[in-house]
C-alpha cells in the first residue's frame, strides 16, 4: 500500500522544483540543545523511505530546546507517510498532544510515549491552554507539533491556540511546510510571538507562500490567500 502512496505522489510531482535557497537538512546539522530520539537505527529506516519516495527535508533547525511547531497543509492522512520518515531521518523529536484515556493500557501508554504524544484532559477545556503552557515550563526539551488547520478538510480560519501557548511558555513558533509540488518539507525561521497577533499572523503565512498540498482544494484560506498574492 505504501509503494502506491509514493507511486501517486510522483505521478502529482513528476518534475519537482526544488528549492533554490533553502539547503538540504540532515541529522548531522541538528544542534546539540535540539530534542533528539536517540534511535540508531530510525534515521536510517527514515532516510531510505524518503529517498524511495522521492521527498527530502530541507531549512534549518534553530539550536533551540523549546519550540511550537506548526505542520501545514495538512489535507490528507497520507501526509503522515512522508513526515514521519523525515523525522526518523532527521532523529528529530517532535512530540503531539493526545486524550489522556489513550494511556490507561500500560504497554499502549509506553508505545504513545516513545512516538512522543503527551496526555492531556481535553474534556477539562480551560485547563487544556494551561496544561500545555506547563509542559514548556518544566525546562526540559520539548517540540510540540500542532496543526492549527484543527481539519483535513478545507476551513477558514486558524485555530489560534497553538499562538497563545507559545507566547504564554515564551517559545517560538517553528513553521513547517509540506509541499508536494517540490516534494519538500521545509523548516522555515522560527517566529517570536510578540503579543500582537495581528502583526505575529501574517508573518507566519508568508512562509507558506506557494505550498501545493495533497489535495489543493482542500487548502485554508489563510494560505489560499497568501498564494493569491504571490500570483
Amino acid at each position: 500500500m505504501t509503494s502506491k502512496f509514493f507511486k501517486r505522489s510522483k505521478a502529482a510531482a513528476s518534475n519537482p522544483t526544488r528549492s533554490k535557497v533553502l539547503p538540504s537538512l540532515s541529522k548531522k546539522q541538528l544542534g546539540d540543545l535540539v530534542p533528539k530520539r536517540g534511535n540508531k537505527f530510525a534515521p536510517k529506516i527514515g532516510s531510505a523511505l524518503l529517498k524511495a519516495a522521492g521527498w527530502r527535508t530541507v531549512g534549518e533547525i534553530p539550536n533551540i530546546p523549546q519550540a511550537v511547531v506548526l505542520a501545514l497543509p495538512h489535507t490528507s492522512n497520507v501526509d503522515g507517510i512522508y513526515a514521519i520518515p523525515s523525522l526518523f531521518a532527521l532523529d528529530l523529536k517532535i512530540s503531539i498532544m493526545g486524550k489522556h484515556t489513550l494511556f490507561k493500557v500500560p504497554l499502549f501508554a509506553q508505545l504513545l510515549k516513545w512516538i512522543g504524544v503527551i496526555p492531556i484532559d481535553r474534556g477539562n477545556k480551560g485547563s487544556v491552554l494551561q496544561a500545555s503552557i506547563d509542559k514548556f515550563k518544566t525546562g526540559k526539551p520539548l517540540f510540540l507539533g500542532l496543526a492549527p488547520e484543527g481539519t483535513r478538510q478545507y476551513t477558514k480560519d486558524w485555530k489560534t491556540g497553538f499562538y497563545y501557548l507559545a507566547l504564554g511558555a515564551g517559545v517560538p513558533i517553528l513553521p513547517v511546510v509540506m509541499d508536494y509540488k517540490t516534494k519538500e518539507i521545509r523548516f522555515m525561521s522560527p517566529v517570536y510571538p510578540t503579543g500582537n497577533i495581528d502583526v505575529d499572523l501574517p508573518k507566519i503565512y508568508a512562509q507558506y507562500r506557494g505550498v501545493v498540498p495533497r489535495y489543493p482544494e482542500r487548502l485554508s484560506q489563510p494560505l489560499q490567500d497568501i498564494n493569491h498574492l504571490a500570483e
